[in-house]
């Protein structure tokens, strides 16, 4: 067997060694866990510091069109590969009343945001956000104000959207120059009710009184809608986070189709190991959650599938506060993230992947300036070290993803009571151009592993395209003029090995590589 390993701290270039294998991935393409849904390559958009003013849309920009969006954001949003697109908030959501957001700009009022405190202007509305969405080909996902808001205000939310007849909120859509309804299809019952942070927090029992009225009533509004009970946000020492989603299912099990949950972790120890382990708490939580599903539709004559919307997630700990969520406000929000970020991107990834049965939809937290992958200002944008591997991973959305058999050696980061592979995996397969690809997370910070990749049925065609970010700069981030250091390299080997349903290759240390691999009938 030959073994193959990139060497990109001075270029590109292929080492042949022989090793004998310290691990194995088995691939087994009867072996499907689910479709990887398009929607799991979502984003997120809140009014919140410069994500939508300055970011997404600035007036009178010689960067923006007519309309005042950002050009040169939408073309970054495109090569992003952003499937679904969810607004107005996050816990802006908790505050905001929609109505403030249409009609003539120059008359919609002026508001203080009492989530994170600053002005909103509303000059960015539900008219603007669709309109946006239908630019850029992605589905939008509207978030009801389920904090101060009330039943009526999302019922009618629902009408201003969807409504072909002429009614009040429709005629009030027309009004404001839009004749068609926009069929917006999928709308979240509320943001993080669970947490005591936010506007109008109810316990679960509250919460899911409210939100069982919301979504009778909007389904009377549009019975073809698909709506996300706000699951666990609050994982905190003294939250029972499975106590509140086990209330949520069980009451709202008739009425919603996804039950939503949301993630952030950060490296404040600088222990690289420690924070690419948070994978093992990703799939503790999906697979409690899948469970507690299972459990509520037990038993139940008609049951309907639900789904698991993971509608918040990122890399997020320097720009915070220990105070107020104002204080938190005031830093903007803006993340400037490194290398071992981007590494994390593939363990959320491998983790969704893993789980495709039954997550379905994942939005990354957000979109532009605000912990996001795009950087603005008044002159341009750079793309930060997260952008390049979410954009790879989604071109294998559509694919199956399978359940591969996975050796590795261990690591033990301090802090994590059961030891975990080195190798963080996940492999998908495209059916129609019988094109395997597997996605390798090496979290072990010294450590090269030699692996054998066996794949069960059909032989390799004897080549393998590389993709893989790679760096000895754990902290190495991008800033304007100067986003090219923390990128990826491709390279298509030939393998040329006797047996062609297996090939050995070595996974750098700290490293995340993409094999793509063609299978012959």
């Amino acid at each position: 067997m030959q073994y193959r390993s990139l060497v990109l701290a001075l270029a590109v270039g292929t080492v042949a060694f022989a090793q004998t294998p310290k691990a194995r991935i088995k691939i087994d393409t009867d072996r499907v866990v689910g479709e990887v849904h398009p929607n799991l390559f979502g984003n997120f958009a809140e009014h919140l510091g410069r994500c939508i003013y300055g970011g997404l849309y600035e007036e009178g920009s010689p960067l923006s069109d007519s309309d005042g969006y950002r050009k040169d954001v939408m073309e970054a949003v495109k090569g992003l590969g952003v499937s679904v697109l969810r607004w107005p908030g996050g816990n802006f959501a908790s505050g905001y009343n929609w109505k403030d957001g249409i009609g003539p700009k120059d008359q919609r009022p002026v508001r203080v945001d009492q989530a994170w405190g600053d002005l909103e202007p509303n000059r960015f509305g539900t008219d603007e956000f669709l309109r946006y969405t239908e630019k850029l080909g992605l589905t939008p996902y509207l978030c009801i104000n389920a904090g101060l808001g009330s039943v009526e205000d999302a019922r009618q939310w629902v009408e201003y959207t969807n409504e072909t007849r002429h009614t009040y909120w429709a005629d009030q859509r027309r009004k404001n120059g839009r004749e068609a309804p926009y069929n917006v299809k999928i709308w979240g019952l509320g943001n993080e009710i669970d947490g005591p942070w936010q506007l109008g927090h109810k316990n679960a029992e509250d919460y899911t009184k409210f939100a069982l009225e919301a979504a009778k009533a909007m389904r009377r509004a549009d019975e073809s809608i698909k709506l996300i009970a706000s699951g666990s946000s609050n994982f905190g020492p003294n939250a029972d986070w499975i106590a509140w989603n086990r209330t949520v299912l069980e009451k709202l099990r008739d009425e919603i189709d996804y039950i939503s949950l949301h993630t952030y972790i950060g490296n404040q120890e600088n222990d690289f190991e420690r924070f690419l382990s948070a994978g093992a708490d990703l799939d503790h939580r999906i697979e409690v959650v899948a469970g507690l599903i299972k459990a509520a539709q037990s038993g139940r004559p008609h049951q309907h599938p639900i789904y698991i919307a993971y509608d918040e997630w990122n890399v997020w700990y320097r720009a915070r506060s220990n105070g107020s969520e104002f204080a938190t406000g005031k830093t903007r929000l803006e993340e400037i993230y490194n290398y071992e970020d981007a590494l994390a991107m593939g363990m959320f990834f491998n983790s969704f992947f893993r789980h495709a049965d039954v997550v379905k939809m994942a939005n990354l937290a957000q979109i532009v300036n605000v912990i996001a992958p795009i950087f603005t200002n008044k002159t341009g944008l750079f793309l930060q070290p997260i952008y390049f591997p979410i954009a790879e991973y989604g071109k294998q959305r559509g694919n199956l993803a399978l359940d591969a058999l996975v050796t590795s050696p261990k690591i033990k980061p301090a802090g994590v009571a059961t030891p975990l592979n080195a190798l963080d995996v996940s492999v998908t397969y495209n059916a129609d151009k019988r094109e395997i690809f597997v996605n390798v997370l090496n979290r072990s910070k010294s450590d090269d592993v030699a692996t054998s990749i066996d794949n069960v049925e059909g032989k390799l065609d004897g080549t393998v395209t590389i993709w893989q970010m790679n760096s000895s700069d754990f902290k190495a981030a991008h800033t304007f003029g100067d986003d090219k250091k923390v990128t990826p390299k491709v390279q298509v080997l030939k393998v040329n090995s006797g047996d062609t349903h297996t090939f050995g290759y070595s996974f750098p240390a700290h490293s995340l590589t993409i094999l793509k691999l063609r299978v012959r009938e």
